[in-house]
């Protein structure tokens, strides 16, 4: 029996738009890994920032708060955010304030809210309110869980080898057999480009980013659970609590193929370098570390619609690591532009994340 709707990747992207989706028709979502958020959405710093991203994605996750805050009793928890910066990097520090609609605290404030900032190289700090931790395993679940519910067939450890075209759609070669649906979802992550090319559907240039990761141990034995996600100016480094733990990022944006990512030892050494710089207590150990990819078009906003001349193809890529924080809003706007409903959005977003816009390409 073909199935209205086949979806390749089961990250974020994909087990939202399988929820979505199955109010709407028959769903089967593969997944390469043998289990579900394996690669770029299992290693997410896991924070809900509004002000972060691109302008469609401030839109979308702003649009996407409610349902955060509110459905299956909300995934959010306080957090907070902070920005630090040295004395040279104040036209820097500025517009990161802007941009993330922080206001300017004094470093006495700052102080208490991260209480190992090192007074001889702190010069400006800014704070908000307005972050919070998300739950990503809860929102996973419940994403899954309105799935199934709606009959949604979720196919793990199912790497798409082949796809063909066929009169009533796309037939899908996997290990686990073959898959028929109608309409092709791709939210294959950092391999919809390859997805693409099995597709016979031209690529616009999707290019994945390694970002690495440490976790080290609470900084002088603090309590750091009230402690907020912590940038350093121009994003060269952040900072977040963890289970007890910190998680300090280097922040970086390496060009990759697509593969299971990991830590490269020594941008992890010079990210924690930046970190130290700003802080009294020097990282001794790391507890552990990993990396994750984070795919971008090339104007870096994501790709939402039907590919230009195929009206069974439909990019849902790009998120470039806002996935969790815009995934409610975007899931939305996938099944309302696939049912033909009028997107709830501003119309500069929808022709912002367009496929149509590299259509010359």
């Amino acid at each position: 029996m073909t199935i209205d709707f086949l979806i390749t990747g089961g990250g974020i992207a994909g087990i939202s738009a399988a929820a979505r989706l199955s109010h709407l028709g028959k769903v089967t979502l593969l997944e390469a890994e043998t289990h579900l958020a394996h690669h770029a959405s299992g290693r997410s710093a896991a924070l809900y920032e509004p002000f972060y991203g691109p302008p469609p994605i401030v839109d979308f996750s702003h649009a996407s708060e409610a349902y955060l805050r509110e459905a299956n009793g909300g995934v959010l928890t306080p957090r907070g955010m902070m920005v630090v910066a040295g004395a040279d990097e104040r036209e820097t520090f500025d517009r990161d304030r802007k941009g993330f609609d922080l206001a300017e605290i004094s470093f006495a404030e700052a102080l208490a809210h991260m209480p190992i900032l090192n007074a001889q190289t702190v010069s400006y700090a800014a704070w908000a309110e307005h972050a919070w931790d998300i739950d990503t395993d809860l929102l996973v679940q419940n994403f899954l869980r309105d799935a199934r519910a709606n009959g949604a067939q979720i196919v793990p450890d199912a790497k798409v080898t082949t796809l063909r075209h066929t009169g009533a759609g796309w037939c899908a070669t996997t290990g686990k057999g073959e898959f028929e649906g109608r309409i092709l979802i791709n939210a294959a992550g950092a391999w919809v480009g390859e997805v693409a090319r099995l597709a016979g559907v031209t690529d616009p240039g999707f290019t994945p980013m390694r970002r690495s990761m440490a976790r080290i141990p609470a900084p002088g034995g603090h309590d750091v659970s009230h402690w907020p996600m912590v940038f350093g100016a121009g994003e060269q480094w952040y900072s977040k609590p963890d289970a007890g733990a910190l998680i300090v990022s280097p922040a970086e944006e390496h060009p990759m193929d697509p593969h299971d990512a990991w830590a490269d030892d020594m941008v992890l050494a010079e990210g924690l370098a930046r970190y130290e710089e700003r802080v009294t207590e020097p990282v001794t150990r790391l507890l552990s570390s990993w990396a994750g990819l984070r795919t971008f078009s090339p104007d870096r906003s994501p790709v939402i619609g039907f590919a230009p001349g195929h009206a069974d193809f439909f990019w849902l890529a790009g998120q470039g690591g806002y996935g969790f924080q815009s995934a409610p809003a975007i899931s939305q706007f996938v099944a309302d532009l696939i049912a033909g409903r009028t997107p709830d959005c501003a119309p500069a977003t929808l022709a912002a994340v367009s496929p149509a816009r590299f259509r010359d390409r």
